[in-house]
Order: C-alpha cells, then structure tokens, then sequence
C-alpha cells in the first residue's frame, strides 16, 4: 500500500501525483490520497522553507526552476514557475480533496492542473466552482460540503498526522506505514521498494 500525502500547492507534488499512478498500477499497489496543508507543517516542523523564500540562493533558485522543468518535460505535463499567485492559500481545495474521498483524483489533476498548468488562483470561489464543473461535481454541494468542521478536522488530522510519523514537506509518501520517501525523485526508490516487497511475498 502507498499512502500519498499532498497539498496541491507544490509543484513537485504535481509532478510525483501525476507519476505515481501508472507505477502503482503497473505494480498493482493501491494508493491512499491523503491530503495535507502543507503551510501547516512548515510551520510547525520545516521554518526554514520561508527563509528560503526571503534570501533564496541565487544559483540554487536558478538551477531549481531548470530541474523542474526538466521534471515536467519527463512527465509531458507543463508548469510555470512560479505561478502570478505564489504562495497561494489551497485549503478550500485541499478540504475539497479531503470531502470527495477516494473519487477526488480528478478533482486533485484538475486543481494541480489549473494552478501550475493554468496559471489560475486556486484560492478564488469561482476558480474552484469552475473546476467542479469541468469534472462534474455538484459546487453549491461542493462548497457545503468544504465547510463542514469534520471535512476542516480531517484535514487538521492528517497534517498532524504526517508530521508525528516524520514528514516535514509535500508529497510525503508512505509505503506499508512505515517506510517514507519525500519527494518526486524518490520514485525510483519507491519502485524498487515495491519490488523487494512483491518478491518477499511470492
């Protein structure tokens, strides 16, 4: 089983979202979407990502927008970096995410979709209320739905939740509770770690 806490707020995160699905059927693993806000553990375990912000590497903030589109190019998929709207407040999406459940990939893709694709504020009602239309969803449902205190709770729980077991970014991906991996580039890894444990069992 892979556990895949993300906030669709980061790019990388697109990237490893998008990546993730065809590795886990081609080994036929499931995944659990478990969406975070991710500000909440930068605040509470990882600061130093708003210093980064403030006095950012000039070399290093350069050759990150060079690696991300490299990334991008690998998984055909297209990303502006960064967007007009940087960093931008994702909690009506990601209490969307936490609402749909296990039918919310298509509403996640169109969230990552819309923001790092489109350059669109993923924090705007009628940007949402678009979104919902294009795969779908009931939006007066959707924005009821968003605005239940077990849906903000829930959300709540799993960014505490990733933070207790070691996590201090997004994605952070879990596979069988205990082994974690951060990041898009750690797919590789992942891979091999499903592979170690499908030939452990047969």
């Amino acid at each position: 089983m892979i556990e895949f806490f993300f906030d669709c707020s980061s790019p990388w995160t697109y990237l490893a979202f998008h990546n993730i699905q065809p590795l886990a059927r081609e080994l036929g693993a499931e995944i659990v979407w478990r969406p975070i806000l991710v500000g909440g553990i930068f605040n509470t375990v990882n600061p130093s990502v708003y210093a980064q912000r403030e006095m950012p590497v000039p070399l290093k903030a350069r050759y990150m927008k060079k690696d991300l589109q490299d990334w991008a190019r690998s998984a055909d998929l297209s990303i502006k970096m960064p967007p007009t709207v940087f960093p931008v407040n994702s909690v009506k999406a990601m209490r969307g995410c936490i609402w749909l459940g296990q039918d919310m990939v298509a509403f996640a893709t169109a969230v990552f979709e819309a923001y790092w694709g489109g350059d669109k504020d993923i924090s705007q009602d009628a940007v949402l209320a678009g979104i919902c239309k294009t795969v779908g969803i009931d939006e007066q449902k959707f924005f009821a739905g968003i605005a239940e205190q077990g849906i903000k709770d829930q959300l709540k729980a799993n960014t505490e939740e990733v933070v207790v077991r070691g996590g201090f970014g997004s994605p952070t991906i879990f596979v069988d509770k205990t082994d974690m991996y951060f990041g898009n580039d750690r797919l590789p890894l992942i891979r091999e770690a499903l592979l170690r444990r499908k030939a452990s069992a047969a």
